[in-house]
């Protein structure tokens, strides 16, 4: 029986209801509140972000809420309906459900709950959290944000200052997206927005690498490039991509709006991750515990399909990391055999290739693909753990197997051992044995 605090997952799609009332301990979280209610309080929040059509975010209400009780008056809980409210949800980093964070002292980097979903668990996470919290205090570390609480999150220095003499060489010769604002000193509406694209700054240069920045051009004084884009009305936000004409950004100015968009760009020109073969530990644990998710093939042995059979179902994995690169996922393949404790812990156990899984090394979970090799298999399986319905289990063992070091494939058929040749010419056989029973 699978638990289900064992999730692997959800992704965002359609809303439903809100799991939370007026009546409830549990306070709800939107972008229009989250600033007041969260960033510049001095209280510790628990944080869900679910999604009303996932199973396992139903699964989790009525403890949430008996959590919520429980803590009223000590600890703050909060929901965030991140279906409705995606800017919230890609904002710090949200991409399965329910994801449950700590906000504490500093509550521009929340920590990743890890424990358990009952409420008595939960009550127990949050208190540990707490009392951290008050050690901290009395150590005399800061019990504050650490960042202006009226900005909420982010500085000026996470916004990239842009001129006459750097514009050309930082934004139109470079690969990355740019989110350029252009503004004027005495301009009230941007002084409203100056936080907003702060906070926004911070969050999207962390969640995209660096491969989206936010820029900002003072047009009062750089009026050449400011002209050159036929500036009129401050603040004015433009998009340029690499090659391509500015765009005019026409969404929301809030931090959360600013970072949905900036989200969006980055996984429309990110690339495929890359597919990777397990040749030793490191590799498998750098991709897994990067992402959220990460996808494993066990592929038949070369002898058995030859190169031209392995590249097929390289082929389908390559096709399906790209249509699923939004998730961010790690993709890894090995060969049958060369992992033999990795096989036993998912249950593969030596027959059945091509084989995949599914895992989450925070969790310690994984699910398998029952359904055949292919695009359509594969998708179905990969979609059912996206919307909370695949069934889960835990590894064998409790903890990640011991991986073997590999020889990378080289990319050709497989050979068979040549035997070796012996010379039996000067063999004698003894004489009292009898020849005629050869």
């Amino acid at each position: 029986m699978v638990e289900h605090n064992g999730m692997l997952g959800c992704s965002l799609v359609l809303s439903v209801q809100s799991f939370y009332s007026a009546s409830d301990d549990v306070v709800e979280l939107t972008p229009s509140n989250f600033n007041r209610e969260v960033i510049q309080s001095d209280s510790l929040w628990l944080i869900e972000f679910y999604a009303p059509w996932c199973g396992h975010c139903q699964n989790l209400t009525p403890d949430w809420k008996k959590a919520a009780t429980a803590l009223k008056g000590i600890v703050k809980i909060g929901a965030v309906d991140a279906d409705q409210h995606k800017s919230l949800g890609g904002q710090y980093g949200v991409r399965g459900f329910p994801t449950i964070k700590v906000f504490g002292a500093n509550k521009n980097k929340p920590e990743e709950y890890q424990g358990g979903r009952s409420s008595q668990a939960i009550v127990d996470g949050a208190m540990n959290a707490l009392r951290a919290l008050v050690k901290d205090r009395l150590s005399g570390k800061s019990g504050s944000s650490g960042y202006n609480k009226q900005s909420g999150g982010g500085s000026k220095k996470d916004v990239v200052e842009l001129t006459d003499d750097n514009f050309d060489k930082m934004v139109l010769e470079g690969d990355d997206v740019w989110m350029v604002e252009f503004f004027a000193p005495w301009c009230g509406h941007c002084k409203n927005l100056e936080p907003e694209w702060a906070a926004a700054a911070a969050a999207v240069r962390e969640q995209t690498k660096g491969k989206v920045r936010l820029g900002a051009v003072d047009a009062t004084v750089h009026q050449a490039v400011s002209s050159r884009y036929g500036i009129r009305g401050f603040p004015t936000i433009k998009i340029f991509r690499k090659g391509e004409e500015p765009e005019d950004y026409q969404g929301g100015r809030s931090r959360g709006d600013i970072i949905e968009r900036a989200l969006d760009m980055f996984s429309e020109n990110a690339p495929a991750p890359e597919l990777l073969e397990i040749l030793n530990e490191d590799i498998l644990k750098k991709t897994c515990e990067d992402s959220q998710l990460c996808i494993i093939a066990v592929l038949p042995h070369i002898l058995d399909t030859g190169a031209a059979g392995r590249n097929g179902y390289l082929e389908v994995m390559m096709k399906m990391s790209e249509k699923y690169k939004k998730k961010m996922w790690g993709w890894l393949w090995t060969e049958a055999g060369a992992q033999m404790e990795l096989e036993s812990s998912l249950g593969i156990g030596g027959f059945g290739y091509p084989a995949m899984a599914a895992i989450n090394t925070r969790k310690m979970k994984f699910a398998l693909l029952r359904g055949s090799f292919s695009e359509t298999g594969i998708h179905e399986f990969l979609r059912e753990l996206s919307v909370g319905r695949g069934s889960t289990a835990t590894f064998g063992g409790g903890s990640m197997p011991k991986i073997y070091s590999v020889e990378a494939w080289d990319g050709k058929d497989g050979q068979l051992p040549v035997e070796e040749d012996y010379d039996l010419s000067d063999v004698h056989l003894d004489d009292d044995f009898d020849k005629d029973e050869l």
